[in-house]
């Protein structure tokens, strides 16, 4: 199919942007990547009048350090942060994370805030944010807002973006000294989505555990600290506390098994590492 006709902007500068997003209310969308939003456009998913590609405003290509916090702007490609040369450092869990997002192809053209706007359930950039306990900056012609990755998420690819908003940047926690990081995930094929996904962290505060691909949003679980034989109870409990979904790669059953032997190698692996 191709998509439903509609009007493209490439404006020269952020303020530009935000006024054609407001003048085109509910019928105008960003564009960085591509990579989810043009399929949605094909199949006629996503009917925008307006397109506003931001692709060209050097003021949202920007990975910066602030104190504890990285902050990655909304023309970011996920292929310039994975070869960021501090990620393995400063956010070991995206490092660890990275290897199983999509493909070399569409890494180098889609953006990481990108992949958090269109909120996948099984998507890992969302997942590793919410984990980290990270937050999305908003920004449209009239204010500037910043809201935490767990209240950015609101169900099935729906968000807390209000008509007329854009993301402007996601900001993650840096790493702790001391703390341990793991990612793992099964899917039907290496790049795919996602059947389950768990991003786990170990700090001296206790574990953290987030899981992707069950439920319609990511979500996180604080636990304190767990010796092995305490894991399987706290893996039942949250497996069973998730709105499991059934389609046709996975049955909820299943799911909920991946969680508990996901989850437990995760948390298992996170707290090695900070050992």
């Amino acid at each position: 199919m191709k998509p439903a006709s509609f009007d493209f902007l490439c404006p020269d500068t952020l303020d530009e942007a935000l006024s054609a997003l407001a003048e085109a209310g509910g019928d105008g969308r960003i564009i960085a990547g591509g990579q989810s939003l043009v399929p949605m456009l094909n199949m006629r998913l996503a009917r925008p009048a307006l397109l506003v590609d931001i692709m060209r405003l050097e003021a949202l290509r920007r990975i910066e350090t602030s104190g504890d916090e990285i902050t990655i702007g909304a023309g970011v490609r996920q292929a310039e942060l994975e070869a960021w040369a501090n990620l393995s450092r400063d956010l070991p869990l995206l490092a660890a994370a990275f290897p199983w997002l999509g493909h070399v192809q569409t890494r180098a053209r889609g953006t990481v805030c990108g992949s958090v706007a269109h909120a996948d359930p099984s998507a890992e950039l969302p997942l590793s944010l919410v984990t980290l306990g990270g937050a999305v900056s908003l920004r449209s012609r009239k204010q500037k807002r910043k809201v935490t990755a767990d209240d950015f998420f609101i169900g099935m690819m729906a968000t807390d973006l209000a008509e007329g908003e854009m993301i402007e940047a996601v900001h993650f926690p840096k790493a702790r000294p001391g703390s341990g990081y793991a990612f793992r995930e099964v899917g039907r094929r290496h790049g795919d989505f996602a059947i389950v996904a768990c991003a786990a962290v170990a700090d001296d505060k206790g574990l953290r555990l987030g899981i992707a691909g069950v439920d319609d949003r990511p979500r996180v679980f604080a636990l304190p600290a767990l010796d092995d034989d305490q894991f399987d109870d706290a893996l039942n409990d949250i497996a069973w506390s998730l709105n499991a979904r059934e389609d046709i790669h996975a049955s909820a059953r299943y799911r909920r098994e991946l969680v508990r032997n996901l989850g437990r190698e995760t948390l298992r692996e996170a707290s090695r590492c900070r050992a």
